[in-house]
């Protein structure tokens, strides 16, 4: 059973990617780039990397999970990962993405992210917590859900479309700077973004964490 914390809850895994791992995935990911030209539309666009950057990826995140299942114990595995690149001027607005539909199998109960490269300045990941009520749906449990009885479920809320703007919310915002090689696991009810980038490039790659119970 899927318990709500799950999907409210925050986990780092230091040494995610060894550098020789995080070298080999720059330089698969440098040819992918240059061979199909992909340049992303809007900051928040992603492209889904080749095999070879999967296969990396996998075998670290198959490595992390006894590490990951002390805050997301329902955590079995994850959706392929998408590559996205941010230039000086991108931001990613707030956000939350919410569960789905709550009686799906599987569940996607967090996001992963690995940033391959950071931005000079600028660029940090956050995550705004609050007590807004606007945030919360009134959806119930369904029948056969993975999710215990009283779970709560947030809106699915884009900078375009929902019942708040998350910028005019009153919130606490929390910004990361993971060292090197980290990974950022973040519950999928969490409002989060990206602080726009002044100087640099930030290369980032991002799954959902997926419980199959």
């Amino acid at each position: 059973m899927i318990h709500m914390t799950e999907t409210l809850a925050v986990q780092t895994v230091e040494g995610f990617l060894t550098t020789d791992e995080t070298d080999g995935l720059t330089k698969v990911l440098d040819e992918y780039l240059a061979t199909s030209g992909w340049v992303p539309t809007r900051p928040s666009e992603g492209t889904t990397p080749p095999r070879e950057a999967q296969a990396i990826l996998d075998g670290a995140l198959q490595r992390s999970l006894p590490a990951l299942r002390r805050a997301f114990p329902s955590a079995t595995d994850a959706d392929p990962w998408l590559y996205h690149d941010l230039k000086p001027g991108d931001t990613i607005r707030p956000h939350v993405h919410g569960v789905g539909d709550p009686g799906a199998r599987p569940q996607r109960i967090a996001r992963i992210a690995f940033n391959l490269e950071d931005a000079e300045e600028g660029g940090e990941f956050y995550l705004d917590t609050c007590s807004a009520d606007a945030l919360w749906s009134e959806a119930a449990v369904p029948p056969g859900s993975a999710y215990g009885p009283g779970t709560r479920f947030v809106h699915e809320i884009t900078a375009r479309r929902g019942p708040v703007r998350l910028a005019d919310v009153p919130h606490t915002r929390w910004t990361c700077s993971p060292p090197p090689g980290t990974t950022v696991v973040y519950g999928t009810q969490l409002v989060h973004g990206v602080l726009p980038v002044v100087r640099g490039r930030v290369r980032k790659l991002i799954t959902n964490l997926l419980a199959r119970s």
